[in-house]
């Protein structure tokens, strides 16, 4: 495996080029399930019947090497517990506005240079495993 290269849920994660030239701490949230009403289709309008999502965020951070005390580390709770308020939120059309989001969360953190957001409906086609959008953003592209 290249060193810009990581596995994640046995997915090949490739490192954007501009990162991996220096020394990042990756925090992650793997494959979290959450039950959201979101979709365009109107079977996905049914406000009883909330998509299955699947979510995977990454933050990357620039962190000293060596032992880390409790104010050096990226916290990932907040995310999470964003995450866990999707069953109460109102219906959202794009699963872009959903990943926008929470990548929005993640820029909270101001140790957060990039992140890696993907939300995923893995009961939307039969014929595929899942279907969804996935983003890479850094903070100094992101328009937050």
């Amino acid at each position: 495996m290249l060193p810009a290269e990581s596995t994640l849920s046995n997915k090949a994660i490739r490192m954007p080029p501009e990162f991996s030239t220096h020394d990042h701490v990756r925090a992650v949230i793997a494959d979290l399930i959450v039950e959201r009403r979101c979709g365009l289709h109107p079977w996905e309008r049914h406000p009883e019947r909330p998509n299955r999502l699947e979510i995977t965020v990454e933050m990357f951070a620039r962190l000293p090497a060596g032992p880390m005390g409790q104010s050096a580390f990226i916290d990932y709770d907040r995310v999470r517990d964003f995450l866990k308020t999707f069953p109460s939120l109102a219906h959202t059309d794009l699963l872009e506005t959903i990943v926008e989001e929470i990548v929005a969360k993640c820029f909270e953190n101001d140790r957060v240079e990039a992140c890696r957001v993907s939300v995923l409906k893995p009961d939307i086609f039969g014929e595929a495993e899942a279907a969804g959008v996935e983003v890479f953003r850094t903070r100094a592209s992101w328009q937050g």
